[in-house]
Formats: C-alpha cells, structure tokens, sequence
C-alpha cells in the first residue's frame, strides 16, 4: 500500500496546485503495479535506459509514449489525462455528461439494459459506487425499507446515493443480510482491491475508510480469508419478516469506452439465486403495476 500511498499524495498535492512531474507518477504507478522498470521496459517496447530517463525526469516522452505505457499499467483513462497533462499534453479523453448528445448510445445501452432485467433490480453506478441510474425494480426493492428518500437520506447524507453505504449501513441493508460476515468481508476485500488499484481515487478511499469505521465492521474484517473451499458466487440472504430472499449480482463495463464517464460506468445487476426469489421480485412487480 505503500506506493498507492505515494501516488495518492501525488494526486493530492495537484489537486491543490503542485502538479507532480510525469517522471513522478509514472514511477508511483509502476510501483503500485508492482512492476519492475526491466518488466514495464520490455512489455512496452522500450529500453530500461529510456524509460529510467523518463523516470527521473533527465528524458521527455512522446505522446504515443504515455499512451503507450499507460495502456500496459492498466491507468485509468481520468488519470492517463493526468499523465498527459503532467508531461505539457492536451488531454486525449473527454468527460462528458451522460445526458449530452455524444452519449445519447451510451445512456441508451444503459436504460435498455436496466428495463430489460425486470422484474429484477439494476443499478448503474460511477467508479465511487455512487448511483447514476436505476431500474423500478431497485426502487421497488428499497422501498421495502420504508420511504426511499428518507432511507438515503439516513445511510448517505451526502445524497450521493451510494451503494455501498446502502449495503454496509445499519438503516440500510446490514440488519436484513442473514449471512452478514460473509457477505461484509467479501465486499470489503473487493473494496480494498479496488482501492489499490485506483490509488488516485481519494473518495473511493475515504468510502472504505467510512465503511470500516461502521460499528458493525470489526477491524480484522479488513484482510479476511475463506477457510474452507468458497463457493461459485455468493448470494447475499436476506431476511424480511417470514421473508427469506437469496440474490446474487453481476457487474457489466463498456469494453471500448473512450470517454472518462462511460469507462468510469458499471451496471450491476441482481439475479435471483432460487424460484422463491425470482417469484418474491415478479409479485412485487405485479402488485406495483396494480397500485
């Protein structure tokens, strides 16, 4: 964590007008991908000596270079503008707005695919886990909890609507997952790998930092491990009432996004785990359609 320290504090001190030098974030995302200079050098077609030099501050690199590199250090497209802008570039990726005209096939995928998987909830969310766009199934689900708004309003202030926060929160869903360790500890490992992977990405730290300091999340939930063979997929347990509901979700990205918000986009959809689920989500469906 060491190096995705570095390169967090070098993303600090340019948010606050100190841009870090190319030669310096280039080296703090090596390290966080735990690549040798000899190792990135080699995948990426280049000698040790130059990109040393590229390092250290003593060479300039092109910008098919950056890209280059970036592409084999699996960077972000938010944080490749950052390279480019650090070594005297215009940024190659736009962030445009979901509801502008360029991403009207973007928006469309995304509602096609969340009006298609009713009966079941599907939510879109950005790369915070923040929610952007939902189906009426996940509000359907939500409302299971009481008034939606005033539900949000309790696991995220903010008003960002985060999912996480939904999830880990004691107003949220945490007292109805029946199988809580489990589940908990699977979502903070992918938490923290994700964090270590997007060392730039200072909210996603602070969600996890916020999520671990939850009263029900005890400090060696962080690194648990499974100590039994685990299963395929987990199914989150939930328990309403007489109300016993098993779901499992799967996560979808754009392939070829080149734009900053749709490679930032994921859809995660839920599927029932047993016909006593799928049938709980078409009744409350059918029951919505009727009120």
């Amino acid at each position: 964590m060491a190096n995705a320290a570095a390169l967090s504090s070098s993303i600090r001190s340019s948010s606050s007008g100190d841009t870090p030098s190319f030669g310096a974030l280039l080296k703090s995302w090596r390290g966080t991908r735990k690549r040798s200079q000899l190792d990135l050098a080699l995948e990426a077609g280049v000698s040790q000596r130059h990109l040393s030099f590229l390092e250290s501050g003593r060479a300039q690199p092109s910008r098919d270079m950056i890209l280059q590199l970036a592409e084999v250090l699996d960077i972000p497209l938010r944080e490749q503008n950052q390279l480019l802008h650090a070594a005297g570039f215009a940024p190659l990726y736009q962030e445009r707005g979901l509801d502008s005209a360029d991403m009207a096939a973007v928006k469309q995928a995304l509602e096609m695919t969340l009006r298609h998987h009713e009966p079941y909830p599907a939510v879109v969310v950005d790369r915070q886990w923040n929610l952007v766009l939902r189906n009426a199934a996940a509000d359907r689900f939500i409302g299971l909890l009481g008034d939606q708004e005033k539900v949000w309003q309790q696991v995220d202030p903010s008003g960002h609507y985060n999912v996480m926060r939904m999830t880990f929160h004691p107003a949220g869903m945490q007292p109805l997952l029946q199988n809580w360790e489990q589940t908990a500890t699977l979502l903070l490992s992918r938490l923290q790998r994700e964090v270590t992977a997007d060392p730039a990405n200072a909210a996603l730290r602070a969600l996890f930092d916020d999520i671990c300091a939850l009263p029900a999340i005890p400090a060696q939930w962080r690194n648990r491990v499974w100590n039994s063979v685990p299963p395929p997929i987990l199914p989150l347990e939930i328990g309403m009432g007489n109300v016993a509901l098993k779901v499992f979700t799967m996560i979808s990205t754009f392939g070829t996004a080149l734009d900053v918000t749709a490679d930032e986009l994921r859809v995660e959809t839920f599927f029932p785990a047993d016909e006593f689920s799928a049938q709980f989500f078409r009744t409350l469906a059918q029951s919505s359609a009727v009120a």
